[in-house]
């Protein structure tokens, strides 16, 4: 019997399932290519609004290539649970370090050492980023879609280069109806 409804629409070679990651996480993942232990890992971010689903496409064609694909729900998203989803709930969860820590979290949990590329579309690019950034001797490329990277925060890496953008002024700025991306 399938763990839930979105398994009846996943191809037989990509597993659902939910791990603790040990960051006050259960985070629902998808994997493909896990048959074989020691394969050399990727890790796929979803964006905004997406889910892990979303990369079920391209993880089969990724772990006949030889690797162990996984896709999670992001904190936030999806079935990952355990984090607060109040209107007036505090948003400090959901700064980069923690993302990146539950992505550290979750490989830790799955007994995986290193991935081999970390590969983020959308909102997950930055996600991806930072991870490559604040662990390098765990993620060893990274990937980057359909977002550009603005560089490290001085929260995470001490002083920044270029001073924070006014986003009020620089919206007001733009063409009526003024609609963005």
């Amino acid at each position: 019997m399938p763990e839930n409804n979105l398994d009846l629409a996943l191809p037989a070679a990509i597993r659902s399932r939910r791990i603790d990651n040990h960051n006050g996480l259960q985070m629902h993942i998808l994997e493909a290519g896990f048959e074989t232990p020691d394969r050399p890992c990727l890790v796929l971010l979803h964006g905004f609004p997406e889910l892990a689903y979303s990369w079920r496409k391209l993880m089969i064609p990724l772990a006949e290539a030889g690797y162990h694909v996984i896709a999670p729900d992001q904190r936030g998203y999806g079935q990952t649970t355990g984090w607060s989803a109040a209107y007036t709930g505090d948003l400090a969860p959901f700064r980069f370090i923690n993302l990146v820590s539950d992505i550290l979290g979750l490989i830790a949990a799955l007994g995986i050492k290193t991935v081999d590329a970390v590969i983020g579309h959308d909102f997950g690019s930055p996600v991806a980023a930072y991870c490559a950034l604040i662990r390098p001797d765990v993620f060893g490329a990274v990937v980057m879609m359909s977002a550009p990277f603005a560089g490290s925060a001085s929260v995470l890496f001490g002083t920044d280069a270029r001073p924070a953008p006014d986003i009020h002024n620089e919206l007001a700025k733009l063409a009526r109806p003024r609609k963005h991306y």
